[in-house]
């Protein structure tokens, strides 16, 4: 199996595919100030197995076109929202994001937890935001620096993860460059990293390693995660997921 099948394997099994939590996507809501009585059409970007989507669902009188290229985490996606009931205001697009079927002007938010860095955030606002109604919404979480410096090891391994990874400020220059007013900004707490995406994680690694029979690339899979956690641990005062909530002033 191909590390990429490991990779979806492991983290299929999770309620999120990166940090975040339910109560930070309506603290974002709530920064946005979105009429939740109003009729919305909302895309999330990336959804993963639908975490976001779901209380975007249940939180607003919208239809939410839910986007990830993986088939398989909107398959999950599909029976967490039969679960909750919404599953009639989601619809399922199995999508790369950088090639989203939407008309210009067609959104009224568009929403990205933990996943724009796939595209890269620049790329992510440049070409997205012609999708978005004037006056519409951009909300995403990006992995940001916390501080204007820090240690090698933290920087040397996330410059070779993601090298787009920058300061706050950066970030909303960007956005601010791309025709967006920035509207709020606050850092996912610790608990967003830890009980809801790297615990829940690790106690999959057992079973996931079980499962593909203590592989050379599965051990592989779960020494990589695991030196990601060990690195956010050692630094998590360096390094966080900012969200970012900005409005298309065109």
């Amino acid at each position: 199996m191909a590390n990429y099948q490991l990779l979806i394997d492991l983290h299929k099994g999770g309620d999120r595919q990166g940090p975040g939590g339910n109560a930070e996507t309506e603290l974002a809501l709530n920064l946005a100030r979105i009429d939740r009585a109003a009729p919305l059409k909302i895309a999330d970007i990336g959804c993963g197995t639908g975490a976001s989507t779901i209380v975007l669902a249940q939180l607003l009188n919208a239809q939410v076109t839910a986007v990830d290229f993986l088939q398989d985490f909107l398959d999950v996606l599909a029976q967490r929202a039969n679960r909750a009931g919404v599953a009639h205001k989601i619809s399922p697009l199995a999508r790369s994001m950088e090639d989203l079927p939407f008309a210009d002007e067609e959104l009224d938010v568009i929403w990205s937890e933990g996943a724009i860095y796939n595209i890269g955030f620049e790329k992510g606002i440049a070409e997205w935001r012609r999708f978005l109604k004037p006056g519409g919404l951009f909300v995403a979480s990006e992995i940001t620096w916390l501080t204007d410096s820090r240690p090698r090891e933290l920087q040397k391994h996330w410059d070779s993860e993601y090298p787009e990874i920058d300061v706050a400020s950066a970030k909303i220059k960007s956005l601010e460059k791309q025709g967006f007013s920035p509207v709020g900004y606050f850092v996912l707490p610790e608990q967003c990293w830890l009980n809801e995406y790297y615990r829940p994680m690790q106690a999959r690694f057992e079973e996931f390693l079980t499962r593909h029979e203590n592989s050379d690339e599965a051990r592989a899979i779960v020494a990589a995660e695991q030196r990601e956690i060990d690195l956010y641990e050692t630094y998590k005062s360096y390094i966080g997921y900012g969200v970012y909530i900005a409005r298309n002033w065109q």
